[in-house]
C-alpha cells in the first residue's frame, strides 16, 4: 500500500550520515539488532520476508508492503529498541540518513520535533498495514489481481497497456495473499472475460476500464 509521507527531513537530522543506495540493496534484515534510526529522504522501498540465501527469491519471497520517502524507515524498531521485524529492500535508488541509536534516544527524550515526527511515522505505518490487511480481507482474488495489474501496467508502442511479469507467479501470488494456482485461475478467467490477453510473461490490458471496475478503484 503506497502512501507517501509529507514529512520533511527534520532539522536535527542535518548532521546525520547521508547514504545513497542502489535499487536491490538490502537495507534492513529481519531479526538484526536496531543500531540506528533510518530516515528515508527519497526513493521507494519494499518490505517483506526474504527467501533462502542463494535462491532466486533471495531478495523478497513474500512482499508485505512498500514505503515512499520522505518517511521514517524503521520507526517502531527505533522507538522500542527492538530488532527489525521485516526485511527491507530498495526498489529504486534511495537516499537515507542514519542516526545512531544513542543519539536518537537522546534526541527523542529532549526534542519535541523528533517526538512528533516519530509519532506521525508510527501512526502512518500502523495505518498502512491496517489498510493493507483490510484490503486483502475485503477484496476477492479477482479484484486484487485486477488492482495489481493496473498498478504495474506500462504503456506500449501500440498505444495500449501491458504488464511484464518479471517475477515468478508464486511471488506475485504471495504479494496478493493468494495461492499460485488461484492466480493462474484468475488470469484465465480475466482472459475469458476479454479483460486481458496474452500469455507467457506479457499480459495485455485489453479493457483497463473493466479492470478498474472489477478492482473497485
Amino acid at each position: 500500500m503506497l502512501s507517501p509521507s509529507t514529512t520533511q527531513p527534520p532539522s536535527f537530522l542535518a548532521s546525520a550520515r547521508l547514504e545513497r543506495c542502489a535499487a536491490g540493496t538490502v537495507l534492513l534484515s529481519r531479526g538484526d539488532p536496531t543500531v540506528a534510526a533510518w530516515y528515508l529522504e527519497s526513493g521507494l522501498v519494499l518490505t517483506g520476508i526474504s527467501g533462502e540465501p542463494g535462491s532466486r527469491d533471495e531478495l523478497l519471497e513474500h512482499q508485505l508492503g512498500q514505503m515512499q520517502g520522505p518517511c521514517w524507515l524503521n520507526p517502531t524498531a527505533a522507538v522500542l529498541s527492538l530488532p527489525a521485524v521485516v526485511d527491507v529492500v530498495a526498489q529504486t535508488e534511495v537516499v537515507l540518513r542514519k542516526m545512531p541509536m544513542a543519539e536518537f534516544q537522546a534526541a527523542l527524550a529532549a526534542n519535541r520535533q523528533l517526538s512528533t515526527t516519530m509519532l506521525t511515522g508510527l501512526a502512518q505505518a500502523h495505518r498502512e498495514q491496517t489498510e493493507l490487511a483490510v484490503s486483502r480481507l475485503a477484496k476477492g482474488a479477482e479484484a486484487r489481481c485486477a488492482e495489481w495489474l493496473l498498478q504495474h501496467a506500462e504503456s506500449n508502442d501500440k498505444g495500449g497497456c501491458a504488464v511484464q511479469l518479471q517475477q515468478r507467479k508464486r511471488l506475485i501470488a504471495a504479494q496478493l495473499g493468494i495461492a499460485p494456482e488461484t492466480l493462474s485461475r484468475v488470469l484465465r478467467h480475466l482472459r475469458e472475460r476479454s479483460l486481458i490477453s496474452g500469455s507467457g510473461r506479457t499480459v495485455n490490458l485489453v479493457d483497463p476500464s473493466g479492470l478498474r471496475t472489477l478492482a473497485g478503484v
